[in-house]
């Protein structure tokens, strides 16, 4: 099949594979996205989102890349981000505040519609839903037990379970509201997805990698 293939009803395909991953706290999201992309040559996107977003607006990086984070508020962190942000021309950074969530919002999907087209694993941002009707793409849930992903967290982020605790309830929580609020989904439901998997198959699949590396230097 050629880059430039078309399905049965002629609805051209991405030119790659195209796969949004959406995981709740402690299940892994950060650790399967890179490691799909890999296994699939495609770009992990997530790190490219904000550099792209940030030229376009005409905004630092650092701003955006602060925002784009979870689960705080994303406004109110893009206002703290630029105000500690030191502007090179000079400008105070409040006089850029006027621009809005939509507008963010928007120069993200924006990017992820480009991008598409030429294939990557999306990490959140409401990825099943921006690119929910792009041809092929693979849009997957990662959830699990509230209690195994306390405890893949305590691992993954090296912290003590009343922290695990607090960050797993914030960040569900922030993680819901932001896709209900902007897109008016529950993005828990199973309908939104080809594949709902428990992610503790992250564990496992670091702990593969560890016995792999130590194999290799042995």
């Amino acid at each position: 099949m050629s880059e430039d293939a078309t399905g049965d009803r002629g609805v051209k395909l991405p030119r790659r594979p195209v796969v949004t991953v959406a995981a709740l706290y402690g299940a892994g999201g950060s650790m399967v996205g890179p490691r799909v992309a890999e296994r699939l040559g495609v770009e992990f996107l997530d790190r490219a989102i904000p550099a792209s977003v940030a030229r376009r607006m005409g905004l630092p990086e650092a701003a955006v890349a602060s925002y784009d984070e979870q689960p705080r508020s994303r406004m109110g962190r893009l206002v703290e981000s630029l105000a500690r942000v030191p502007n090179p021309s000079g400008d105070e950074s409040a006089e850029r505040l006027d621009l809005d969530e939509d507008r963010m919002q928007a120069e993200i999907e924006e990017f992820l519609a480009r991008a598409s087209a030429s294939g990557g694993v999306v990490l959140g941002r409401g990825g099943a839903v921006v690119l929910g009707s792009v041809p092929g793409a693979l849009h997957v849930l990662l959830t699990g037990p509230r209690e195994a992903r306390v405890e893949q967290a305590m691992e993954i982020e090296d912290i003590d379970r009343e922290t695990a605790e607090q960050r797993l309830e914030a960040n569900d929580r922030a993680r819901r509201e932001y896709v209900r609020g902007r897109y008016g989904v529950d993005g828990d439901d199973p309908s939104l997805y080809h594949l709902v998997i428990d992610g503790l198959i992250a564990t496992a699949s670091r702990m593969r990698m560890q016995h792999a590396e130590r194999h290799a230097r042995s």
